[in-house]
């Protein structure tokens, strides 16, 4: 009987894809995956320490899992990622029933560890070096790169992948964690990452997003030459079957003329940035050590809006950080009204141990202040968005279709049974585009997206998803273009003389 898989994932898209691949490389070793926990004999937590509250989620369901444990204590509880390179041993002391501890540096050792742990060997942790229990070299070696050959199954779309460019980050903002738990930055061969995209491609991707946690820092040096993130761009996007390449999270400082020339010259490469600006006050800013001025950011749009005037740039904020006054906050509110971002995902400030923030500053926001000054970012974004996507009533947009919008999904589930076979999310293999026996030909509601990152809503039969389709919109709310199937171009009329 194969052995079964659950993995639950929290944390940004490079959790989902180390949860891609060390799935992957558990199946190559018999595992099935299944829905829930309570169907595994093998449960994985893949961990993000960013914030606190995506901490104690972790820890509510491995709380959640102790008298299960007792009454099967043959399954193997084990806790990745982020959470685990931090919290090391206070994992064990929290919940002692968990088996392994891993940190993203040694995912790769996943399969021979849960061998030992069901062979007898007990609790088992490979975490990688604190960035100063060593040479630079040493720490960099201890934080190994995990990138195995992929399984398309595996993804939570059949159509869409990400590539990791790059790992780490040399950043140090003093809120930010990832340093320590990511290790130091490192940036992938530019040949490893073409053969894995086209790979990728030749499994039927049609979009390749390149990760990396500031991904447009990516240097690698071959020779005499060094190797940019715009060199990359164009490198992939003439890959056949490639129908849009897209890029995530950038740094304000190393978002460079050329990497914006490359986005507006390559077709292919979507017109969306993602650049956090976390606040818009430079006292803040100088406290959370982020190496940049708001004048300095709002010359960065300035050469973003020149250059592709039509991309959509969007945004994070912390509110609340330590010291941060109401004028502090009116700055921010100046810079989130004069950017006019699409989009903008806001925080409230959470101290996170082993980070300089927490060392230097006190946490001295009241809560309540925090979530008023939330509350009032999130309003005026909302506001922004829907006037910034009105003018987009009437007008034909190219969207790259995903699959069934969230409504038509939850309709799914609720109409039919549970499937064999299933991914990292307890959908069925190529997620969205498994569709029920019948359904291949109904129409549904579907969503893709602009290359400027809008979501576009539509209805229309399932073989469009992966393929590139023209809709005509006729609503816009602050997060969502509704539209309809534009009509093929008209042929032109022939006459026989």
């Amino acid at each position: 009987m194969p052995k079964r898989l659950y993995i639950e994932t929290v944390g940004c898209q490079m959790n989902v894809l180390d949860s891609e691949l060390v799935a992957a490389s558990l199946r190559r070793q018999g595992y099935e995956l299944v829905r829930s926990a309570q169907e595994a004999d093998t449960i994985l937590f893949n961990t993000c320490s960013v914030r606190q509250h995506a901490e104690d989620k972790i820890y509510s369901a491995l709380g959640r899992l102790k008298h299960a444990k007792e009454r099967h204590p043959e399954k193997i509880i084990g806790v990745l990622g982020c959470m685990a390179q931090k919290d090391q041993e206070q994992i064990f002391r929290r919940a002692p029933y968990v088996d392994l501890v891993v940190g993203p540096g040694q995912l790769h050792q996943i399969p021979r560890l849960l061998a030992e742990i069901a062979a007898g060997s007990g609790p088992r942790m490979e975490v990688s070096l604190d960035r100063r229990a060593g040479s630079r070299s040493e720490v960099e070696q201890s934080f190994e790169s995990y990138d195995p050959l992929r399984e398309p199954a595996l993804r939570t779309s059949a159509h869409q992948a990400y590539v990791r460019v790059m790992m780490g980050c040399d950043k140090f903002c003093t809120y930010c964690i990832v340093p320590q738990v990511r290790g130091p930055e490192q940036s992938r061969p530019p040949a490893e990452i073409e053969a894995e995209a086209r790979r990728l491609v030749a499994e039927g991707c049609v979009e390749i997003t390149l990760l990396g946690q500031t991904v447009n820092s990516y240097k690698y040096r071959e020779g005499e030459r060094t190797v940019r993130l715009s060199d990359l761009l164009y490198r992939l996007h003439d890959l056949e079957g490639l129908a849009r390449l897209k890029f995530v999270t950038n740094f304000p400082n190393d978002m460079t003329d050329d990497l914006l020339a490359a986005v507006r010259d390559l077709p292919k490469v979507a017109r969306y940035l993602h650049v956090p600006a976390q606040s818009g006050s430079n006292c803040v800013l100088a406290r959370m050590k982020r190496l940049y001025t708001v004048e300095r950011y709002r010359e960065m749009l300035d050469r973003i809006r020149a250059t592709v005037p039509e991309a959509g740039v969007t945004s994070d904020f912390i509110v609340g950080f330590s010291g941060e006054t109401e004028q502090d906050f009116a700055a921010t509110v100046e810079l989130l009204r004069h950017a006019r971002f699409k989009n903008s995902f806001i925080f409230k400030y959470s101290p996170r141990p082993g980070t300089k923030g927490y060392e230097l500053y006190p946490d001295d926001v009241p809560d309540e202040v925090k979530r008023r000054r939330n509350h009032e970012l999130l309003h005026i974004q909302a506001e922004i968005s829907e006037q910034d996507n009105q003018p987009f009533v009437g007008r034909v947009v190219p969207i790259l279709v995903e699959g069934p919008s969230k409504v038509q999904q939850k309709q799914r589930r609720h109409s039919h049974a549970p499937e064999s076979g299933q991914t990292l999310d307890g959908h069925a293999p190529g997620n969205s585009a498994a569709l029920a026996e019948g359904e291949e030909a109904a129409t549904m509601q579907l969503t893709g997206r602009t290359t400027c990152d809008r979501i576009v809503v539509f209805e229309g039969g399932r073989q469009l998803v992966g393929r590139m389709v023209n809709v005509v919109v006729y609503e816009a709310t602050a997060f969502t273009l509704f539209g309809v199937l534009a009509p093929p171009p008209a042929a032109p009329d022939v006459y026989v003389l």
